[in-house]
C-alpha cells in the first residue's frame, strides 16, 4: 500500500520528469531500510523507526528493534520517541508566528521580551545588544552548551530567570559568529511565554501541533500512553542501560519534543508545501513565506570537505537557518535538516525541497548518529527512484521568449532581433557579431527546427535552457530575461550541445 500511495503522489507532483513504477520504488524503500537498519545495529540502538516522505506524505515506514527492552515490547510505526532539539524548529515557528502577527521583531533586542537580560554585561563596549534574529540563528555569542544544556531541561521558570540575571558568559561579541547554544532557544521559549500571554506548551499545542492534527506529539512523558512510549537506553559495559525520562521545564523549548513517525512527517510536510511559491490559501501554521524563510542560511557555519570510505569528495556547506540547519553537498543544493539528542535518543529529520521528499528517523540509545545514514539513503532514494529536481514554472515572458529566440535561431531576421532584445544584448555584442557566430554553429549541426523543445532547465521565471535538434547535432539555447516590462532578453547563450552533459550534482575530485 506504501508503494501504491507514493506513486500517486509522485505522479502528482508536477515537474518531477516522471513517476517512478512500483517496482522501482519498492526498490528504492528498499535501500533505505538497509542502509537504515544496519546503521541502527552499528550504533547499538535497542529499537529504531524511520519513515519516507513524499510530497508531504508519509510514504514508507519500517521499524526494527525493541521501544522497552525488558518487556521485549517492539517498536511500531506509532511508538513515540524523544527528538531533543528538533524541538528547536518548533520554537522558531512560534516566534516567526507571532513576528506575522505583528507581536514582535526579529531585529528588536531580546530585552524588551525578556527584562531579565537587560542586566547582562556584553564583552566588550561596542558589542550589540542580543536580538530574537541572533537567539534564532545561534548567534548571540553564548558559548556551545551540548551537552550541560540536555541536563537543564527540567528546570523552572523560577531557575532560568534566576540564570539570566546573574549573568552569561560571552564566547564571542552578539552578531558575528555561529555557536549553537540551547540557552538561547529556552530564552525563545521565554519570550514565547511573554507576548503570547501563553505558556510555550500551550502555545505550541495550540498553534502548531492542533492545526496539523499532531495528536501524538507532547512535552510531557507522562502524558504519552506507556504502551506507546520509547524507553532511552544508553550501551555501556556491553549491554543497555536505562536512562531516566527527563522532564519538561523552562530548557523544553530547546529539546523536550517527543512524537511518532505520523506526526513529525506531517510537520515535515509542511515544509516542503512551501516549494516552489505558488499561489492559493494559507493552510500552514505560519505563512508559506515564512516557512521559507525558516529554511534560509541566517548565519554561516564553517564548511568542511571528507572523502567517504570509497575516495568520493564529500562536502558540506551552509549553516543554520531558524532552528533547522541548511546545508548543499555535492548531490544536492539545498538540504534541510536537524538532529536531536538526549540521554537516551538520537533522532533526525532531514528533506530536499527541490524533490519535495524527505526522512524521518528515531532511535533509543543515547545520541543515535543518523546523519551520515540519512544522508546516504537520501540519495540512494532519489537515484533509485529516478527522481529529478522540481523546476520553478517559466512566466509567459520566458516561454514566449524561448518561442522567438527559437525562430531566430533556426533563421535570422534582424526585425524579430530587435523586438526581442533588451537595449544591452546589441551593445554587449553586435547584431553583426551574433549573427555570424549563430552561422557558423548553423554551419556545423545543419538547419534547426523553429519549433523549441521543453526547457531542458528553468532556473527561474525568467532564466532557462533549452535544446533545439537540427541535422547533424543540438544546440543549447540559454536566455535570461531583463527586469523592464515586458521583459526582454538580457542575455543570450547559443552554442553546440555536448553529446553527454554533465549533471552538475557532483563534486570535482
Amino acid at each position: 500500500m506504501a508503494v501504491a500511495l507514493a506513486a500517486a503522489v509522485l505522479s502528482a507532483a508536477g515537474p518531477q520528469s516522471a513517476a517512478p513504477d512500483g517496482g522501482r520504488l519498492a526498490a528504492a524503500f528498499a535501500d533505505v531500510d538497509r542502509l537504515m537498519t544496519a546503521s541502527a545495529s552499528q550504533v547499538h540502538s535497542p529499537g529504531a523507526a524511520w519513515g519516507v516522505i513524499v510530497d508531504g506524505q508519509l510514504a514508507h515506514t519500517a521499524v526494527t528493534g525493541y521501544r522497552d527492552v525488558a518487556a521485549k515490547a517492539p517498536v511500531d510505526a506509532d511508538t513515540v520517541f524523544r527528538i531533543a532539539s528538533m524541538t528547536k524548529s518548533f520554537t522558531a515557528m512560534s516566534i516567526l508566528k507571532l513576528r506575522d502577527e505583528g507581536k514582535l521583531s526579529l531585529d528588536a533586542e531580546a530585552e524588551r521580551y525578556v527584562p531579565e537580560l537587560k542586566g547582562l554585561t556584553y564583552p566588550t563596549t561596542d558589542a550589540p545588544k542580543i536580538t530574537v534574529r541572533h537567539l534564532l540563528s545561534h548567534a548571540a555569542g553564548f558559548p556551545e552548551d551540548n551537552p550541560w544544556g540536555d541536563r537543564q531541561l527540567a528546570d523552572s521558570d523560577e531557575q532560568l530567570s534566576a540564570m539570566l540575571r546573574g549573568g552569561i558568559p560571552f564566547s564571542n561579541a552578539p552578531g558575528i559568529a555561529y555557536e549553537y547554544s540551547n540557552l538561547g532557544f529556552a530564552i525563545l521559549g521565554r519570550i514565547v511565554s511573554n507576548v503570547s500571554g501563553t505558556r510555550y506548551t500551550d502555545f505550541v499545542a495550540a498553534n502548531i501541533l492542533r492545526p496539523l492534527a499532531m495528536t501524538s506529539t507532547t512535552l510531557e512523558p507522562k502524558q504519552v500512553a506507556p504502551n506507546r512510549l520509547a524507553l532511552g537506553y544508553r550501551w555501556e559495559d556491553e549491554r543497555w542501560k536505562e536512562e531516566a525520562q527527563l522532564s519538561n521545564g523552562s530548557f523544553g523549548s530547546m529539546g523536550g519534543l517527543l512524537t511518532s513517525l505520523r506526526d513529525l512527517s506531517r510537520y515535515v510536510g509542511v515544509f516542503l508545501s512551501a516549494w516552489p511559491p505558488h499561489d492559493g490559501p494559507e493552510t500552514a501554521p505560519i505563512r508559506r513565506a515564512s516557512l521559507r524563510e525558516m529554511q534560509q542560511v541566517w548565519r554561516i557555519a564553517p564548511a568542511f570537505v571528507t572523502r567517504d570510505p570509497a575516495g568520493a569528495t564529500q562536502l558540506n556547506a551552509g549553516g543554520y537557518a531558524y532552528g533547522l540547519r541548511v546545508t548543499q553537498s555535492c548531490r544536492f543544493r539545498h538540504i534541510v535538516s536537524h538532529t536531536g539528542g538526549l540521554p537516551g535518543f538520537g533522532s533526525i529529520m532531514l528533506w530536499l525541497p527541490d524533490y519535495g521528499v524527505g526522512i524521518v528517523a528515531f532511535g533509543n540509545v543515547t545520541y543515535t548518529s543518523w546523519s551520515r545514514v540519512t544522508n546516504a539513503a537520501m540519495e540512494a532514494f532519489v537515484d533509485r527512484a529516478g527522481l529529478k529536481p522540481r523546476q520553478p514554472a517559466p512566466s509567459p515572458a520566458l516561454t514566449q521568449a524561448r518561442d522567438a529566440v527559437s525562430r531566430l535561431v533556426a533563421r535570422w531576421d534582424d526585425a524579430l532581433a530587435d523586438s526581442i532584445a533588451a537595449e544591452n544584448l546589441f551593445l554587449d555584442r553586435t547584431k553583426e557579431r551574433r549573427r555570424a557566430e549563430i552561422d557558423r554553429l548553423r554551419s556545423s549541426v545543419g538547419s534547426c527546427s523553429a519549433d523549441p523543445r521543453a526547457f531542458d532547465n528553468v532556473e527561474n521565471a525568467l532564466r532557462g535552457l533549452w535544446t533545439m535538434n537540427c541535422e547533424r547535432g543540438k544546440l543549447q539555447i540559454a536566455i535570461t530575461l531583463a527586469p523592464t516590462m515586458p521583459p526582454r532578453v538580457q542575455l543570450l547563450e547559443v552554442r553546440e550541445a555536448q553529446r553527454t552533459q554533465p549533471s552538475g550534482e557532483s563534486c570535482a575530485p
